[in-house]
């Protein structure tokens, strides 16, 4: 309890892992590899359907109807109703002493599952966004089929694309060099930021998957560098910094990739606050579903030694996170997007718009200025 007379401050959040992947892409594999490992006792693990996992050697007993308790130290339950009913169900009964502490949570999703919504919930919900923090999405994709799977299926594709970390499985029974090599190029042009881990190699270890958060599990100091990957973007634009080239993009309407656009925008100067607010709210409402993803790191003209951090999934953002200082020397506001059926250059120049810039260098300028709701003609592809 505290002194009398300080305020109650809520326990520290519990970082909150979502792991994904397409049908067979090897999720149960990895989820038994990772629960051996020390470093994720005292782990919740939520799964979709229990019975669709393969973890009976870890299994010690039943706590109840919901909860098992495994040799690791771990629990794991199922989703029953939906996340939030689980998630509430959960806090409640750690709180109340009913079941055994934890310190994180991994929630697997199915292999068709669009992860977006689990991340709604965990950013959206008052509550829950004060009891969870997002450590990160972890995408497993099959180097066998995955590039087949890329073809074939949307959700595959949105699984990797808002990853921040992709894990590529089965190399070491793909026996195709030039397919291997293409679908590694394919995912580095689908999201560059996120950092490709083999797990035929050893790299898909609890430390190389789970510290992909803003902040330190730790020490809670905010490593912005590590978390927005912004050195992965080309910064070939004085001022604008952005970092897609339209050249290397496939548009076959035929590939699900061809509709996602992953690009930075730096500014070297403090954003405006009002016009950086509008701008995001802009975004947000036009064309929210479009934003699959859009992270970054802000200094703002009313406090620019104290930046603020801001993270969006499609129309849901997380609150912003006001910094008490810069993490390092890098002082230039940076934000990562990652688009779907969203042309970059209209971002950019709406950026620039509210950016302040005395002339955006665009033909458009001047409709993107007046009318930002609605992008030019051929802004929105096809």
């Amino acid at each position: 309890m505290p002194p009398a007379g300080e305020p109650r401050r809520p326990p520290p959040a519990f970082p909150l892992t979502v792991l994904t992947g397409f049908l067979g892409a090897g999720k149960t594999t990895l989820l038994n590899r990772l629960l051996r490992d020390p470093a994720l006792a005292d782990t919740l693990v939520i799964i979709n359907e229990f019975g669709e996992i393969g973890l009976d050697h870890l299994l010690v007993e039943t706590s109840d109807n919901d909860m098992i308790l495994m040799s690791s130290g771990c629990l794991c339950c199922t989703i029953r109703g939906d996340l939030v009913t689980t998630l509430e169900d959960i806090l409640r009964r750690r709180d109340n002493g009913r079941i055994a502490p934890f310190k994180r949570v991994i929630v697997e999703t199915t292999g068709l599952a669009d992860p977006a919504p689990v991340l709604h919930t965990i950013m959206y919900h008052p509550y829950l966004a004060l009891r969870f923090r997002l450590e990160g999405v972890v995408a497993l994709v099959d180097a066998v089929n995955g590039e087949a799977t890329l073809d074939a299926h949307e959700e595959a594709v949105k699984q990797a694309a808002v990853a921040d970390r992709i894990v590529l499985t089965k190399t070491d029974i793909a026996t195709d060099a030039d397919s291997l090599a293409r679908l590694h190029g394919r995912l580095a042009t689908l999201n560059p930021a996120a950092r490709l881990l083999v797990a035929a190699n050893g790299e898909a270890t609890a430390e190389a998957i789970l510290d992909a958060g803003l902040f330190d599990a730790d020490s809670r100091i905010p490593d912005v560098r590590r978390w927005l990957n912004a050195e992965a973007f080309d910064s070939r634009l004085p001022g604008h910094g952005h970092g897609h080239d339209h050249g290397r993009h496939h548009h076959d309407v035929n590939r699900h990739d061809a509709r996602i656009r992953a690009f930075c925008l730096t500014s070297e100067t403090p954003m405006p606050h009002s016009g950086f607010g509008l701008f995001l709210d802009l975004l947000r409402q036009a064309h929210g579903p479009n934003l699959l993803r859009v992270k970054g790191i802000v200094g703002l003209d009313v406090d620019p030694d104290r930046p603020v951090v801001i993270h969006g999934v499609q129309h849901v953002f997380h609150p912003p996170v006001r910094l008490d200082r810069w993490p390092d020397g890098d002082r230039r506001t940076r934000v990562v997007f990652i688009l779907r059926d969203l042309d970059p250059s209209f971002v950019e120049g709406l950026w620039g718009a509210f950016r302040g810039d005395a002339a955006i260098d665009r033909p458009d300028a001047k409709a993107l200025t007046d009318n930002p709701l609605k992008p030019s003609a051929g802004g929105l592809l096809g």
